[in-house]
Protein backbone atom coordinates (compact mmCIF):
# COMPACT_ATOMS: atom_id res chain seq x y z
CA UNK A 1 0.00 0.00 0.00
CA UNK A 2 1.36 3.43 -0.95
CA UNK A 3 1.89 6.00 1.76
CA UNK A 4 -0.72 8.79 2.07
CA UNK A 5 -0.05 11.91 0.03
CA UNK A 6 -2.13 14.16 2.27
CA UNK A 7 -3.09 14.37 5.94
CA UNK A 8 -6.17 16.19 7.22
CA UNK A 9 -6.42 17.40 10.82
CA UNK A 10 -9.98 17.00 12.13
CA UNK A 11 -11.31 19.02 15.06
CA UNK A 12 -13.49 16.21 16.38
CA UNK A 13 -15.00 18.13 19.28
CA UNK A 14 -16.49 21.04 17.33
CA UNK A 15 -20.06 21.38 16.09
CA UNK A 16 -23.41 20.40 17.53
CA UNK A 17 -22.70 16.65 17.48
CA UNK A 18 -18.94 16.32 18.09
CA UNK A 19 -17.28 12.90 17.67
CA UNK A 20 -20.60 11.17 16.94
CA UNK A 21 -20.46 12.85 13.51
CA UNK A 22 -16.83 13.81 12.93
CA UNK A 23 -15.35 10.34 13.51
CA UNK A 24 -17.74 8.37 11.24
CA UNK A 25 -17.42 11.10 8.59
CA UNK A 26 -13.63 10.83 8.67
CA UNK A 27 -13.80 7.06 8.39
CA UNK A 28 -16.13 7.33 5.39
CA UNK A 29 -13.78 9.79 3.72
CA UNK A 30 -10.73 7.57 4.26
CA UNK A 31 -12.60 4.65 2.70
CA UNK A 32 -13.22 6.75 -0.41
CA UNK A 33 -9.66 8.12 -0.61
CA UNK A 34 -6.95 5.51 -0.17
CA UNK A 35 -4.21 8.13 -0.54
CA UNK A 36 -5.32 10.22 2.46
CA UNK A 37 -4.66 10.07 6.19
CA UNK A 38 -6.34 11.84 9.09
CA UNK A 39 -5.48 13.04 12.57
CA UNK A 40 -8.47 13.06 14.91
CA UNK A 41 -8.03 15.80 17.49
CA UNK A 42 -9.94 15.79 20.76
CA UNK A 43 -10.41 14.36 24.21
CA UNK A 44 -9.34 10.71 24.51
CA UNK A 45 -12.36 9.68 26.57
CA UNK A 46 -14.68 10.90 23.80
CA UNK A 47 -12.67 9.55 20.88
CA UNK A 48 -11.28 6.17 21.97
CA UNK A 49 -14.57 4.19 21.99
CA UNK A 50 -15.30 5.37 18.44
CA UNK A 51 -11.76 5.13 17.07
CA UNK A 52 -10.71 1.75 18.50
CA UNK A 53 -12.81 -0.33 16.06
CA UNK A 54 -11.33 1.63 13.13
CA UNK A 55 -7.63 1.20 13.84
CA UNK A 56 -7.37 -2.27 12.32
CA UNK A 57 -9.04 -1.02 9.14
CA UNK A 58 -6.95 2.09 8.58
CA UNK A 59 -3.70 1.37 10.39
CA UNK A 60 -1.32 4.33 10.38
CA UNK A 61 -3.69 6.31 8.14
CA UNK A 62 -5.68 7.22 11.24
CA UNK A 63 -4.34 8.47 14.54
CA UNK A 64 -5.51 10.48 17.53
CA UNK A 65 -3.95 13.73 18.75
CA UNK A 66 -4.92 14.54 22.31
CA UNK A 67 -6.44 17.95 23.10
CA UNK A 68 -7.68 18.63 26.61
CA UNK A 69 -10.00 21.59 25.92
CA UNK A 70 -13.04 22.31 23.76
CA UNK A 71 -14.16 25.63 22.27
CA UNK A 72 -17.88 26.01 22.92
CA UNK A 73 -20.16 27.08 20.08
CA UNK A 74 -21.17 30.29 21.84
CA UNK A 75 -17.76 31.12 23.29
CA UNK A 76 -16.30 34.57 22.51
CA UNK A 77 -13.43 34.22 20.00
CA UNK A 78 -11.05 36.14 22.27
CA UNK A 79 -11.60 33.65 25.08
CA UNK A 80 -10.95 30.72 22.75
CA UNK A 81 -7.80 32.32 21.38
CA UNK A 82 -6.24 33.42 24.66
CA UNK A 83 -7.66 31.04 27.21
CA UNK A 84 -7.80 27.67 25.44
CA UNK A 85 -4.42 26.99 23.87
CA UNK A 86 -4.96 23.22 24.06
CA UNK A 87 -8.41 23.21 22.47
CA UNK A 88 -9.10 20.66 19.75
CA UNK A 89 -9.57 23.53 17.32
CA UNK A 90 -6.23 25.14 18.18
CA UNK A 91 -4.35 21.83 18.09
CA UNK A 92 -5.80 20.98 14.67
CA UNK A 93 -4.69 24.32 13.23
CA UNK A 94 -1.28 23.94 14.90
CA UNK A 95 -0.81 20.66 13.02
CA UNK A 96 -1.18 22.58 9.75
CA UNK A 97 1.24 25.24 10.94
CA UNK A 98 3.83 22.57 11.84
CA UNK A 99 3.43 20.81 8.51
CA UNK A 100 2.08 17.63 10.12
CA UNK A 101 -1.21 18.12 8.26
CA UNK A 102 -1.96 19.86 4.97
CA UNK A 103 -5.44 21.05 5.97
CA UNK A 104 -7.72 21.40 8.99
CA UNK A 105 -11.50 20.91 9.19
CA UNK A 106 -13.75 22.06 12.03
CA UNK A 107 -17.49 22.35 12.62
CA UNK A 108 -16.87 24.55 15.65
CA UNK A 109 -17.39 28.21 16.49
CA UNK A 110 -16.80 30.21 13.28
CA UNK A 111 -15.45 33.34 14.98
CA UNK A 112 -13.07 31.32 17.13
CA UNK A 113 -11.85 29.29 14.15
CA UNK A 114 -11.16 32.44 12.18
CA UNK A 115 -9.36 34.12 15.07
CA UNK A 116 -7.25 31.05 15.89
CA UNK A 117 -6.42 30.34 12.24
CA UNK A 118 -5.38 33.93 11.58
CA UNK A 119 -3.24 34.05 14.72
CA UNK A 120 -1.54 30.68 14.18
CA UNK A 121 -1.16 30.55 10.41
CA UNK A 122 -0.87 34.29 9.62
CA UNK A 123 -1.95 35.96 6.39
CA UNK A 124 -0.51 35.41 2.93
CA UNK A 125 1.61 38.28 1.57
CA UNK A 126 -0.54 40.91 -0.10
CA UNK A 127 -3.77 39.74 1.54
CA UNK A 128 -5.13 42.15 4.14
CA UNK A 129 -8.05 40.12 5.48
CA UNK A 130 -9.24 36.52 5.35
CA UNK A 131 -12.54 35.79 3.64
CA UNK A 132 -15.11 33.01 3.99
CA UNK A 133 -16.10 31.36 0.70
CA UNK A 134 -18.68 28.68 0.06
CA UNK A 135 -20.47 26.94 -2.81
CA UNK A 136 -24.07 27.55 -3.81
CA UNK A 137 -25.99 25.46 -6.35
CA UNK A 138 -26.99 27.14 -9.62
CA UNK A 139 -29.00 26.23 -12.71
CA UNK A 140 -25.67 25.62 -14.45
CA UNK A 141 -23.86 23.80 -11.67
CA UNK A 142 -22.31 25.75 -8.81
CA UNK A 143 -21.06 29.19 -7.83
CA UNK A 144 -18.49 30.28 -5.24
CA UNK A 145 -19.46 33.29 -3.14
CA UNK A 146 -17.25 35.37 -0.83
CA UNK A 147 -17.13 36.98 1.67
CA UNK A 148 -19.87 35.46 3.79
CA UNK A 149 -19.35 37.22 7.09
CA UNK A 150 -15.71 37.58 8.06
CA UNK A 151 -15.52 41.22 6.95
CA UNK A 152 -18.53 43.47 7.44
CA UNK A 153 -16.80 46.65 6.25
CA UNK A 154 -14.57 46.34 3.19
CA UNK A 155 -12.55 48.64 0.98
CA UNK A 156 -12.35 48.33 -2.79
CA UNK A 157 -8.91 46.74 -2.38
CA UNK A 158 -10.34 44.08 -0.07
CA UNK A 159 -13.02 43.20 -2.63
CA UNK A 160 -10.33 43.02 -5.28
CA UNK A 161 -8.36 40.57 -3.14
CA UNK A 162 -11.51 38.49 -2.58
CA UNK A 163 -11.87 38.28 -6.35
CA UNK A 164 -8.35 36.92 -6.72
CA UNK A 165 -8.79 34.38 -3.92
CA UNK A 166 -12.15 33.24 -5.24
CA UNK A 167 -10.81 32.80 -8.76
CA UNK A 168 -7.83 30.81 -7.53
CA UNK A 169 -10.16 28.63 -5.44
CA UNK A 170 -12.29 27.76 -8.46
CA UNK A 171 -9.21 27.21 -10.62
CA UNK A 172 -7.81 24.80 -8.02
CA UNK A 173 -10.90 22.81 -7.06
CA UNK A 174 -13.00 22.97 -10.24
CA UNK A 175 -10.01 22.94 -12.64
CA UNK A 176 -11.28 25.98 -14.57
CA UNK A 177 -8.47 27.87 -16.31
CA UNK A 178 -10.02 31.35 -16.22
CA UNK A 179 -12.97 31.44 -13.82
CA UNK A 180 -15.40 34.29 -14.39
CA UNK A 181 -15.74 36.78 -11.53
CA UNK A 182 -18.77 38.94 -10.86
CA UNK A 183 -19.16 41.79 -8.38
CA UNK A 184 -22.46 41.70 -6.50
CA UNK A 185 -24.33 44.98 -6.95
CA UNK A 186 -27.82 46.44 -7.13
CA UNK A 187 -27.65 46.55 -10.92
CA UNK A 188 -25.48 45.53 -13.85
CA UNK A 189 -24.76 49.09 -14.99
CA UNK A 190 -21.37 50.56 -14.13
CA UNK A 191 -22.99 53.64 -12.58
CA UNK A 192 -24.85 51.54 -9.99
CA UNK A 193 -23.70 50.91 -6.42
CA UNK A 194 -21.82 52.82 -3.75
CA UNK A 195 -18.34 54.26 -4.22
CA UNK A 196 -16.61 51.21 -2.72
CA UNK A 197 -18.27 48.86 -5.20
CA UNK A 198 -17.59 51.22 -8.14
CA UNK A 199 -13.91 51.47 -7.19
CA UNK A 200 -13.70 47.71 -6.71
CA UNK A 201 -15.16 47.17 -10.19
CA UNK A 202 -12.44 49.36 -11.67
CA UNK A 203 -9.73 47.42 -9.83
CA UNK A 204 -11.19 44.12 -11.00
CA UNK A 205 -11.39 45.31 -14.63
CA UNK A 206 -7.65 46.00 -14.66
CA UNK A 207 -6.70 42.95 -12.59
CA UNK A 208 -6.12 40.44 -15.35
CA UNK A 209 -8.92 38.27 -13.94
CA UNK A 210 -11.79 37.17 -16.16
CA UNK A 211 -14.01 39.92 -14.77
CA UNK A 212 -17.62 39.70 -15.98
CA UNK A 213 -18.74 42.94 -14.38
CA UNK A 214 -21.54 43.72 -11.96
CA UNK A 215 -24.03 40.96 -11.17
CA UNK A 216 -27.30 41.04 -9.25
CA UNK A 217 -28.58 38.64 -6.61
CA UNK A 218 -30.53 36.65 -9.20
CA UNK A 219 -27.29 35.96 -11.08
CA UNK A 220 -25.97 33.85 -8.21
CA UNK A 221 -28.48 31.07 -8.85
CA UNK A 222 -28.48 31.55 -12.60
CA UNK A 223 -24.82 30.64 -12.55
CA UNK A 224 -23.87 33.76 -14.50
CA UNK A 225 -20.33 33.68 -13.10
CA UNK A 226 -18.10 31.14 -11.37
CA UNK A 227 -17.31 33.56 -8.53
CA UNK A 228 -19.43 36.26 -6.90
CA UNK A 229 -17.63 38.86 -4.77
CA UNK A 230 -19.24 40.95 -2.03
CA UNK A 231 -18.52 42.23 1.46
CA UNK A 232 -19.30 40.03 4.44
CA UNK A 233 -22.42 41.94 5.46
CA UNK A 234 -24.12 41.54 2.08
CA UNK A 235 -22.84 37.99 1.63
CA UNK A 236 -24.10 36.78 4.99
CA UNK A 237 -27.53 38.31 4.45
CA UNK A 238 -27.74 36.72 0.98
CA UNK A 239 -26.74 33.33 2.35
CA UNK A 240 -29.17 33.37 5.27
CA UNK A 241 -31.97 34.61 3.00
CA UNK A 242 -31.28 31.71 0.64
CA UNK A 243 -31.36 29.21 3.50
CA UNK A 244 -34.64 30.63 4.75
CA UNK A 245 -36.20 30.49 1.29
CA UNK A 246 -35.12 26.87 0.82
CA UNK A 247 -36.64 25.91 4.19
CA UNK A 248 -39.89 27.69 3.37
CA UNK A 249 -40.24 26.03 -0.06
CA UNK A 250 -39.57 22.59 1.42
CA UNK A 251 -42.28 23.27 4.01
CA UNK A 252 -44.73 24.40 1.32
CA UNK A 253 -44.14 21.18 -0.65
CA UNK A 254 -44.76 19.01 2.41
CA UNK A 255 -47.95 20.91 3.23
CA UNK A 256 -49.35 20.71 -0.29
CA UNK A 257 -48.58 17.02 -0.79
CA UNK A 258 -50.20 16.12 2.54
CA UNK A 259 -53.30 18.30 2.10
CA UNK A 260 -55.62 15.49 0.91
CA UNK A 261 -55.63 11.85 -0.17
CA UNK A 262 -55.36 12.98 -3.79
CA UNK A 263 -52.37 15.13 -2.94
CA UNK A 264 -50.74 12.20 -1.15
CA UNK A 265 -51.33 10.02 -4.21
CA UNK A 266 -49.78 12.73 -6.39
CA UNK A 267 -46.77 12.81 -4.08
CA UNK A 268 -46.34 9.07 -4.48
CA UNK A 269 -46.39 9.37 -8.28
CA UNK A 270 -43.99 12.32 -8.19
CA UNK A 271 -41.64 10.68 -5.68
CA UNK A 272 -38.83 9.82 -8.15
CA UNK A 273 -38.73 13.41 -9.43
CA UNK A 274 -38.90 14.79 -5.90
CA UNK A 275 -35.96 12.63 -4.83
CA UNK A 276 -33.90 13.83 -7.78
CA UNK A 277 -34.83 17.42 -6.93
CA UNK A 278 -33.84 16.89 -3.31
CA UNK A 279 -30.45 15.54 -4.32
CA UNK A 280 -29.79 18.55 -6.54
CA UNK A 281 -30.56 21.11 -3.84
CA UNK A 282 -29.39 19.14 -0.81
CA UNK A 283 -27.33 21.67 1.17
CA UNK A 284 -25.19 18.87 2.56
CA UNK A 285 -23.53 18.46 -0.85
CA UNK A 286 -22.22 22.01 -0.55
CA UNK A 287 -21.08 21.90 3.07
CA UNK A 288 -17.75 23.41 3.94
CA UNK A 289 -16.71 27.08 3.85
CA UNK A 290 -13.10 27.89 2.97
CA UNK A 291 -11.18 30.37 5.09
CA UNK A 292 -9.16 32.06 2.36
CA UNK A 293 -6.08 34.26 2.66
CA UNK A 294 -4.31 32.21 5.33
CA UNK A 295 -0.96 30.45 5.03
CA UNK A 296 -2.73 27.11 5.23
CA UNK A 297 -5.96 25.37 4.26
CA UNK A 298 -8.77 25.60 6.81
CA UNK A 299 -12.36 24.58 6.07
CA UNK A 300 -15.35 25.36 8.31
CA UNK A 301 -18.18 22.84 8.33
CA UNK A 302 -21.69 23.84 9.30
CA UNK A 303 -22.16 23.26 13.01
CA UNK A 304 -25.25 21.09 12.54
CA UNK A 305 -23.71 18.97 9.77
CA UNK A 306 -24.39 15.23 9.76
CA UNK A 307 -21.74 12.66 8.79
CA UNK A 308 -22.44 12.97 5.07
CA UNK A 309 -22.15 16.77 5.13
CA UNK A 310 -19.01 16.74 7.27
CA UNK A 311 -17.41 14.25 4.87
CA UNK A 312 -18.00 16.76 2.07
CA UNK A 313 -16.16 19.41 4.08
CA UNK A 314 -13.20 17.04 4.43
CA UNK A 315 -13.30 16.43 0.69
CA UNK A 316 -13.15 20.18 0.05
CA UNK A 317 -10.16 20.61 2.33
CA UNK A 318 -8.31 17.75 0.63
CA UNK A 319 -9.01 19.13 -2.85
CA UNK A 320 -7.74 22.58 -1.89
CA UNK A 321 -4.55 21.19 -0.42
CA UNK A 322 -3.89 18.72 -3.22
CA UNK A 323 -4.39 21.36 -5.91
CA UNK A 324 -2.02 23.88 -4.29
CA UNK A 325 -4.59 26.57 -3.47
CA UNK A 326 -2.26 28.47 -1.13
CA UNK A 327 0.52 28.53 -3.72
CA UNK A 328 -1.88 29.69 -6.44
CA UNK A 329 -3.08 32.64 -4.36
CA UNK A 330 0.48 33.53 -3.36
CA UNK A 331 1.73 33.46 -6.95
CA UNK A 332 -1.17 35.55 -8.19
CA UNK A 333 -0.67 38.16 -5.48
CA UNK A 334 3.08 38.23 -6.15
CA UNK A 335 2.55 38.77 -9.88
CA UNK A 336 0.12 41.61 -9.10
CA UNK A 337 2.69 43.26 -6.84
CA UNK A 338 5.40 42.91 -9.46
CA UNK A 339 3.22 44.28 -12.26
CA UNK A 340 2.21 47.18 -10.05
Amino acid sequence: MSSPDITIAIDCMGGDHGPAVTVPATAAYLRSDADAAAVLVGRPDALEPLVAPLLSEFGDRLRVQVASEVVEMDEPPANALRGKKDSSMRVAVNLVKAGNAQAAVSAGNTGALMAISRFVLKMLPGIDRPAIATILPTSRGRCYVLDLGANVDCTAEHLMQFGIMGAMLVAAVEHVDRPSVGLLNIGEEEIKGNEVVKDAAELLRTSGLNFYGNVEGTDIYRGTTDVVVCDGFVGNVALKTSEGLATMLAGFLREEFSRSWLSKLSALVAMPALKRFKRRVDHRNYNGASLLGLRGVVVKSHGSADAFAFERAIWRAAEEARNSLIERISERMASRENSG
